[in-house]
């Protein structure tokens, strides 16, 4: 094999173990805290206090302003109110600084939710959402992580499409249940 097609070999295989690294449904969800930002104000998020009060979506994107972020970003915040009709708090993590987020929090999250800084990318590793190739930045995943602090799902897929809509169906089914 050349070393050309080795290389390529290796960021293959690293690119599937890293996809496939995500904490799994059942898993406990890993405690943290972290500076964030909600409509330019910053504040401790501190996700113990947000599953005091409901399920929480977590979700993990590589970085503030691009496109695929800002469409995300944009799309979480259209359906802001249906995930809180359902009692959930939605986060998203990046190891953008505070600074960033705090403009990013007001326009691509339009004010409805909020996005923590994770400069160090301790919580991006804590929840296996690194980049194989980039390990101190996030990769497109998304979290649900039930009232018990159990991961309820998980979903890592690059493009922003389907992170809204899978994580909103997990919380309106984890709503049921709590009803029952």
């Amino acid at each position: 094999m050349t070393p050309s097609r080795l290389a390529t070999a290796l960021i293959l295989a690293a690119a599937a173990f890293a996809a496939q690294a995500a904490l799994k449904p059942g898993d406990a969800a890993p405690p943290f805290s972290a500076d964030a930002a909600l409509g330019g104000q910053t504040f401790r998020f501190q996700l113990a206090d947000a599953l005091a009060k409901g399920p929480v979506v977590l979700y993990f994107y590589p970085k503030a302003f691009t496109s695929g972020c800002t469409y995300e970003a944009n799309q979480f915040a259209e359906a802001s109110e249906r995930f809180a009709k359902h009692g959930a708090t939605v986060i998203g993590v990046s190891n953008d600084d505070i600074e960033t987020l705090k403009r990013f929090s007001v326009e691509a999250c339009r004010s409805k939710f909020a996005v923590a800084a994770d400069a160090k990318a301790q919580v991006i590793r804590a929840y296996d959402a690194q980049i194989a190739t980039r390990p101190d930045m996030a990769d497109r995943i998304s979290y649900v992580i039930a009232r018990d602090g159990r991961i309820a799902y998980a979903f890592r897929d690059s493009n922003p499409d389907g992170h809204v809509a899978n994580t909103l169906k997990v919380v309106e089914q984890l709503a049921v249940q709590a009803k029952r």
